[in-house]
């Protein structure tokens, strides 16, 4: 009998440490998310910026979506601004056998494409795809007939093709070089956050280079 009331009261004892621990005898946290905590979020440094040393054999050059109707100066002013640097490296990128494709959304075509860095008759030019340029097109399969390794992507908007198009990139098991310079978007937010998207996402960083234009070497 006394053996049966100690397990009794034991029993109940445990109910109740349980019992106080799952109720309000714990102060219940208060549930935090980042839209509650929006205003507090500080940007943190900028990435550091490297200088790449290519194999223009093994490397590929897409200019994303940039077209005189996406790229003009009164609408998307940051896109207008990137035009050069976005020009001289096609023109490197030729000079030194680099492959240069192209991409185009919505009614452009080839003859949009502005023409300080116009698409050849040869130049592949892909349409019809989303954010990803791998999704949708055979750009996967045109990289690999010519055993390109690198791809460098620059266009428009940041958040979009190239965000994209890079982590698509090193998914695949490709190198991503970003220039920061030939990247752009609609706000300072979207390519903020692009930049450091690409320099720390899991994977994605470890295989993207963020740099400019001028720290490419061809």
């Amino acid at each position: 009998m006394r053996v049966a009331a100690h397990c009794g009261w034991r029993m109940a004892w445990l109910a109740g440490v349980a019992t106080a621990l799952s109720g309000a005898a714990i102060p219940a946290a208060r549930s935090r998310n980042i839209i509650d905590e929006w205003s507090q979020v500080k940007a943190p440094p900028p990435p550091t910026l490297q200088t790449v040393r290519i194999d223009p054999a093994s490397t590929a050059l897409i200019v994303m979506d940039i077209s005189m109707r996406t790229c003009s100066t009164a609408h998307r002013p940051a896109c207008a601004a990137s035009l050069p640097a976005i020009a001289r490296l096609v023109r490197e990128a030729r000079a030194s056998g680099v492959l240069v494709l192209y991409s185009l959304i919505g009614h452009d075509n080839r003859s949009d494409i502005p023409t300080a860095f116009a698409a050849r008759p040869t130049d592949t030019v892909l349409t019809g795809a989303g954010p990803d340029k791998f999704i949708g097109t055979d750009l996967e399969a045109i990289l690999q007939a010519k055993h390109v390794k690198t791809l460098i992507t620059v266009g428009t908007s940041a958040e979009g093709a190239v965000l994209n198009t890079a982590s698509g990139a090193a998914f695949r098991g490709f190198e991503s070089i970003v220039p920061v310079d030939g990247m752009s978007s609609g706000t300072l937010y979207g390519a903020q956050a692009t930049a450091w998207f690409l320099a720390h996402a899991p994977r994605v960083s470890q295989h993207t280079k963020l740099t400019k234009v001028d720290l490419i070497k061809f």
